[in-house]
C-alpha cells in the first residue's frame, strides 16, 4: 500500500483506530464489490481520507457501517467497515489514481515494465482501471475526466520543466485532481457550502503527496537517472521543506471553513489533515525520535527511520526483551507455515500473527509505525494519542 498520511497505530486513540481501519477496509471491499478481486491492489492509506471526509459531512441516519466477513487481511477477523457512497468515490478515486501511476512506471521503465510484453499488459490492465473508475464514477455524479486529463497533462508539464520552474507549476495537474475528489464528497453530502474549502484543502493535499513523494524518490531517482522534479527545477530542499509547511498550514485553515454533521464528527478527518500531514512532512525530511536519550542522529530524504520502543520494540538501552521460550520447529516444516501465512496475508496485515519458525508474536509489516511516536515529545503538536486534543488549528 502506498499514501503519505500513514498514522502510527500507537497514536491514534482506540476509537480513532478503529474508524481508520474501518475506512481502509471499506475502500479495499468497495473496490472488490465495484471492480473485482484484483482491482484490491489499488488500496492506498491516503484514498481513505475521500471516505472519511465523505461520512463526517453526512447526515447519520443508519447504514454507514456494515459487518464484514471474516478476512486473511484481518487475520480472519469480522470487522465494522464503511460503505455507501463516500467509500465508492474513495474507491473510483484510488483506482484511477493507481492506473495513472502504472502508467507513470511504464513510462520511466522501472523493474520489469521496462520490458514490452510486461508493459504492454500492464497498460491494459491501466485502461481497464480507467473505464471502471469512470463507470463508477458517473454513477456519483463524479467526472474521473477530470482526474485522467490532470494526469495526461502532468507528462506535457514535465516535459519543459528545467532549472527556474516553480514546483508548484509542476505539481498543479495533481492539485487539480485531488481537489476535484475532496471537493465531490461535499457534493455527496449535500452541503455546497463546503466544496470550496474542501477543494482547497484538496489542492494543497495533492501538492504535499507530489512533494513529499519526490523527496522519498530523490536519491532512487538520481542513481537511476530517472525524473524527478525537485531536480529538474534545481529547487532546493529548503525551499522544498517551506513549500510543504505552508501547505499543511494552508490544509488546516481550509478545515476550519468546513461544515461537519455533528460535533465530533470531523475527528478523524481532522487528525489526518491537520496532524498526521505534518508528521509525513517531518519523516520525509528526516523524523527525529524523542524515546532515544540525546535524540536521534539526522536522516537524509529517503532514508530508513529508526523505531522507538513500543510493543515488541526494544527495551531500555536498546537491548531487545528476552522472547518467552517456545518450541522451534525445524527447517522445512516453518516454511512451509511461512508460505501458509504468507499466501493468506497475515505476514503483511495480522497483528500479531505468530513466527513460522519460533512461535513468537511479530507485528504484520503494514503495522509498523512509520515513525516514532511519543505523545509528550514537547513538539508543540496536538496531543492525539492521549485523547486531549485542544489546539485551535
Amino acid at each position: 500500500m502506498f499514501g503519505i498520511v500513514r498514522p502510527c497505530r500507537h497514536r491514534l486513540p482506540e476509537r480513532l483506530r478503529t474508524q481508520w481501519m474501518a475506512h481502509l477496509c471499506g475502500l479495499c471491499l468497495a473496490l472488490r464489490g465495484d471492480h473485482g478481486q484484483f482491482a484490491r491492489v489499488a488500496t492506498n492509506y491516503d484514498g481513505l481520507i475521500v471516505s472519511v471526509l465523505a461520512e463526517a459531512q453526512s447526515e447519520r441516519p443508519g447504514g454507514w457501517r456494515r459487518t464484514a466477513g471474516p478476512c486473511p487481511l484481518r487475520g480472519m477477523r469480522t470487522a465494522s467497515v464503511a460503505r455507501g457512497e463516500g467509500a465508492r468515490l474513495a474507491a473510483t478515486v484510488s483506482l484511477v489514481l493507481a492506473s495513472a501511476k502504472v502508467r507513470d512506471h511504464v513510462a520511466d521503465r522501472d523493474g520489469l515494465l521496462g520490458r514490452r510484453p510486461v508493459a504492454a499488459a500492464a497498460r491494459r490492465v491501466a485502461a481497464g482501471w480507467d473505464r471502471a473508475g469512470a463507470r463508477t464514477g458517473a454513477d456519483l455524479g463524479f467526472d474521473t475526466a477530470v482526474l485522467v486529463g490532470a494526469v495526461d497533462r502532468q507528462t506535457g508539464i514535465e516535459a519543459v520543466a528545467g532549472p527556474g520552474t516553480s514546483l508548484p507549476a509542476v505539481t498543479e495537474p495533481t492539485e487539480t485532481a485531488t481537489a476535484a475528489a475532496f471537493g465531490h464528497t461535499a457534493v455527496l453530502a449535500g452541503r455546497p457550502g463546503n466544496i470550496a474549502p474542501l477543494e482547497e484543502a484538496g489542492r494543497l493535499f495533492g501538492r504535499l503527496a507530489h512533494l513529499l513523494d519526490a523527496v522519498e524518490d530523490l536519491a532512487d531517482d538520481a542513481e537511476s537517472g530517472a525524473w524527478n522534479p525537485i531536480a529538474a527545477t534545481g529547487t532546493g530542499l529548503a525551499e522544498v521543506r517551506r513549500l510543504c509547511d505552508d501547505a499543511v498550514h494552508g490544509v488546516r485553515l481550509a478545515l476550519r471553513e468546513v461544515e461537519f454533521a455533528e460535533e465530533g464528527a470531523g475527528e478523524l478527518a481532522h487528525v489526518l489533515l491537520a496532524h498526521e500531514l505534518k508528521r509525513s512532512v517531518d519523516r520525509a525530511f528526516g523524523a527525529t525520535c524523542s524515546h532515544i536519550p540525546g535524540g536521534p542522529p539526522q536522516q537524509s530524504p529517503g532514508s530508513a527511520h529508526p523505531y522507538g520502543p513500543g510493543p515488541g520494540g526494544p527495551g531500555p538501552g536498546g537491548a531487545p526483551p528476552e522472547p518467552p521460550h517456545r518450541g522451534r520447529r525445524g527447517l522445512i516444516a516453518g516454511c512451509a507455515v511461512w508460505t501458509g501465512l504468507f499466501c493468506t496475508c497475515q505476514v503483511c496485515c495480522k497483528d500479531p500473527y505468530q513466527d513460522a519458525w519460533t512461535g513468537e508474536d511479530r507485528e504484520g509489516w503494514c503495522h509498523k509505525c512509520d515513525d516514532c511516536c511519543d505523545c509528550c515529545d514537547g513538539c508543540g503538536d496536538c496531543c492525539d494519542c492521549c485523547d486531549c486534543c485542544s489546539c485551535d488549528c
